[in-house]
């Protein structure tokens, strides 16, 4: 087996680990992965789920054809969203959090912002953040695959270390193992070519979110930022088991930089900054030196026009030193500059944060 380290996780579960008779919520293979969780949690590990199965759920409540219309796999996703929660909810004694996203609240950058900053409080209180796509108000088909692709998105944004993607094989083989039982495992894979890619087979599910096409897809996005990606199979408890011990039973597909390299390469390059941001020496000596967010009172002056969320420089003495996505707009910073992080709720009337930029946005040049 692949030995392999983490220490924050997204695990994307299926509709069919999820309701796998079609038509309600299940804990069949669920109990397997609660353990898993709750024994990573006592570890120390930081969890967050994306879970497929609202639609499936809620199936069995909504008058339908035998091929679904929209509107009707809508409100399937309406009434099975809550029984999802719910039957996630039994397996723990901590909060599990819903989190409903749409493909515009991971590309548009204010929002990309706040739900990382969600993500951020929820683990730091402990809860489970339980993310899926917000399908009652999805105005494009619902395809398959876009959990998985979705899982990747929560990869990135809660700034994770790895993703496991459960499927109902073991892994990646170099051929469908369902028709063809010479097929190999691959155990781990270094680089995400045209070969693997044609590896790939089509949705493996009736109520699934895609065969392992959409899996590769999802793997080649978290590599590439640094993220480890795994295939494991959902429907074998031992698989968690061996999860727990640091060995994998599946396909490892391996990263090709360090989270933090990735993310610098993102604020530094990527981003073009949209105001600037002038701090004293105190403030610059924690965040050189002491690894700290940039708090208001550290802050001297502000240039430009720029909203929360958006990539500012930061500058000591007219030399740039860093540069950050800014929690709060210009005309905010410039009211709680120099402030106390407690003066601003009773200056600005509400609070983001005490931090103008947070040490996890904010990369030093």
């Amino acid at each position: 087996m692949t030995r392999f380290q983490w220490q924050r996780a997204v695990i994307k579960i299926g509709s069919a680990l999820i309701a796998p008779d079609e038509f309600q919520c299940s804990g069949r293979y669920l109990l397997a992965i609660a353990r898993f969780i709750t024994a990573s949690r006592e570890q120390g590990k930081e969890v967050l789920l994306v879970s497929s199965g609202s639609v499936a759920a809620g199936r069995g409540k909504v008058k339908h054809s035998q091929t679904p219309t929209m509107a009707e796999k809508q409100a399937m996703a309406a009434i099975g969203q809550t029984r999802m929660m719910a039957n996630w909810q039994r397996f723990f004694d901590f909060p599990c959090a819903q989190i409903l996203l749409t493909y515009d609240d991971l590309h548009d950058r204010t929002r990309y912002v706040n739900i990382k900053n969600t993500l951020r409080e929820l683990l730091l209180n402990d809860a489970l953040p339980i993310i899926n796509e917000n399908d009652t108000v999805a105005i494009n088909e619902l395809k398959v695959g876009d959990n998985d692709n979705l899982a990747a998105y929560a990869a990135l944004v809660a700034q994770a270390d790895t993703l496991i993607i459960c499927s109902d094989i073991d892994g990646l083989y170099d051929a469908d193992p369902r028709v063809n039982p010479q097929a190999k495992l691959i155990p781990e894979v270094t680089e995400i070519t045209a070969d693997i890619h044609s590896l790939a087979g089509g949705a493996g599910s009736k109520v699934g979110t895609g065969g392992m096409r959409t899996k590769i897809q999802a793997a080649e996005k978290c590599v590439k930022s640094g993220i480890q990606t795994l295939i494991v199979n959902g429907r074998k408890g031992e698989v968690f088991d061996h999860l727990l011990e640091g060995q994998l039973q599946g396909t490892l597909f391996q990263p090709c930089a360090s989270p933090e390299n990735a993310r610098d390469q993102w604020l530094r390059h990527t981003l073009k900054s949209k105001g600037q941001i002038h701090i004293d020496s105190g403030a610059a000596n924690a965040l050189k030196h002491k690894g700290a967010s940039l708090l208001p009172s550290g802050i001297e002056a502000v240039d430009g026009q720029f909203s929360p969320g958006e990539a500012v420089d930061i500058f000591h003495q007219q030399v740039l030193i860093a540069k950050g996505l800014a929690l709060y707009g210009c005309h905010d910073l410039r009211a709680i500059k120099g402030l106390k992080s407690h003066q601003i709720t009773t200056t600005l009337g509400y609070s983001y944060g005490e931090a103008a930029v947070h040490r996890d946005d904010l990369v030093l040049i």
